[in-house]
C-alpha cells in the first residue's frame, strides 16, 4: 500500500489532511459519552484513500456536473463502531460546503477483523484497496493480511448468486410499486421504486466487485455504480429541473415517503420514475451479464489449466 500523496495537487493533499482530521475529531466526540468500554475506548486504526484519487484518474467536470469523491475506508477496532450513529457527524462535517473541504467525501467503515476476513477470502474490493490505496492514517500494530487468491470458479458462483437474488428482489419491489400506483398510494409507490433502484445498484456492485456496503442513499449508490460502469448514468437524465427533482424525490422516499406528512409526489413524477427504474433494470442486466460472461471465461480458462 502506498503512503505518498505526491500524485495529487497540493490543494487536494491539504483537503485530505483536513478530512482525516475532521473525521477523527468527529469520531472522538461520538464515542466520548458512551459507557461501554468497547465504545468509549474505541479507536480508528487506519484511514485509507482508495478509488480514483488513489489511482490518479479522478474526474472534475463542472460542465457535466460530475466530481469524483474522496473515497475513504475507515478501519476501526470493534465491529460495533461501524454503526452509522458513530459517523453521522463525520459525514456532515466533511460535506463540501466550506473553504477547507471542497471535494465530496464518501466514507465506508469496517472493523479490522472484518477487513482481514475479506482479504483472507480474496475479495476483489478489499484486495484492490490494499494494492492501490494510500494510507492516510495508521496505528502501530494494526496489520492488514495479504490478499488471498480468489478462485475464478468460486467468484463466478458467488456473483451468479448475487445476480439472481438482487434482480429478483428488484423486480418484486417494482411490481409492488405498480400495484400501489394503481391504488393511488403514491408514497408507498415511491418507497418501493426506491427499493427497486437500491437493489439494482447493490446488484451491480456485488456482481462486479463482490462487495456492497450497508447503504440506502441512492445518490451514494448511484455514484458508486456509475464509477464502475458509466453506462448506468443513462438511467437518470439530469438536464432539467423536473428530472433532478424526480430523482431527489426518489432518494428521499426511503424515509420521508413512509414517515413524513409533508412528502408529496405526483402521478406524473411517479410515471417518469417508473420508466427510469425500468431503464436502470435493463442497464443493470446488461452490465452484470457482461461481467458474468467475463467471469465464466476466466473460470473456464482456470479449469483448463493443469
Amino acid at each position: 500500500m502506498k503512503k505518498s500523496l505526491d500524485h495529487l495537487p497540493l490543494r487536494k493533499q491539504a483537503e485530505l489532511r483536513q478530512v482525516v482530521e475532521t473525521v477523527r475529531a468527529a469520531f472522538e466526540e461520538a464515542i466520548s459519552t458512551r459507557r461501554a468500554a468497547r465504545l468509549k475506548d474505541g479507536k480508528i486504526l487506519k484511514v485509507i484513500l482508495y478509488g480514483s484519487y488513489a489511482r490518479g484518474d479522478w474526474v472534475h467536470d463542472p460542465v457535466g456536473r460530475y466530481f469524483s469523491d474522496f473515497d475513504l475506508l475507515i478501519v476501526v477496532d470493534h465491529e460495533d463502531l461501524t454503526d452509522g450513529e458513530f459517523w453521522y457527524e463525520a459525514e456532515n462535517r466533511t460535506m463540501p460546503i466550506g473553504p477547507d473541504i471542497r471535494t465530496p467525501v464518501s466514507l465506508i467503515v469496517h472493523s479490522l477483523d472484518d477487513v482481514n476476513e475479506q482479504l483472507d477470502r480474496g475479495r476483489y474490493f478489499f484486495a484492490d484497496i490494499v494494492r492501490e490505496g494510500v494510507l492516510l492514517y495508521d496505528t502501530p500494530g494494526a496489520k492488514l493480511h495479504k490478499p488471498a487468491d480468489l478462485k475464478a470458479r468460486v467468484a463466478l458462483e458467488e456473483a451468479e448468486r448475487h445476480y439472481a437474488k438482487w434482480t429478483a428482489s428488484a423486480l418484486d419491489f417494482a411490481e409492488v410499486a405498480a400495484f400501489c400506483v394503481s391504488q393511488q398510494k403514491n408514497n408507498l409507490a415511491a418507497f418501493n421504486l426506491h427499493q427497486a433502484s437500491e437493489h439494482l445498484y447493490h446488484c451491480v456492485l456485488l456482481v462486479v466487485t463482490l462487495y456492497s456496503g450497508k447503504a440506502h442513499n441512492l445518490a451514494f449508490l448511484r455514484k458508486k455504480a456509475e464509477a464502475i460502469d458509466p453506462r448506468l448514468a443513462e438511467a437518470w437524465p439530469r438536464e432539467t429541473k423536473f428530472e433532478r427533482r424526480c430523482f431527489e424525490l426518489l432518494r428521499e422516499a426511503y424515509v420521508k415517503a413512509r414517515y413524513s406528512e409533508h412528502y408529496k409526489i405526483s402521478a406524473e413524477e411517479l410515471a417518469w420514475l417508473t420508466e427510469r427504474v425500468d431503464v436502470l433494470r435493463g442497464l443493470t442486466v446488461a452490465v452484470c451479464q457482461e461481467r458474468l460472461g467475463q467471469m465464466r471465461d476466466e473460470a473456464d480458462g482456470a479449469d483448463d489449466q493443469p
